[in-house]
């Protein structure tokens, strides 16, 4: 699933920025469950990473079963980390 169509699906619209609160809260919760049920490992780091840069995303050892989808996701952690802007 692209970035655009997860939007779309979970929060009605291309730009976070002009869903509402509710919308966003209920988009996360719909990211949630869809997550906890998807089997394909693509699609669950994709879901993991928007809810991730959400502030929404489960705890890699409940979140991931595999290490090395882990590793990947503490590498997507970094990744984000570095390219925050210094406060």
């Amino acid at each position: 699933m692209e970035f655009d169509d997860q939007m779309r699906r979970y929060f009605g619209t291309d730009d976070l920025a002009a869903a509402t609160p509710a919308a966003l809260e209920a988009g996360v919760e719909h990211m949630l469950v869809d997550f906890g049920l998807e089997k394909d490992r693509a699609r669950r780091f994709g879901m993991w990473s928007l809810l991730y840069m959400l502030g929404a995303a489960p705890d890699l050892d409940v979140a991931f079963k595999d290490p090395d989808d882990r590793e990947a996701a503490r590498n997507f952690m970094d990744m984000i980390a570095r390219a925050a802007p210094e406060e």
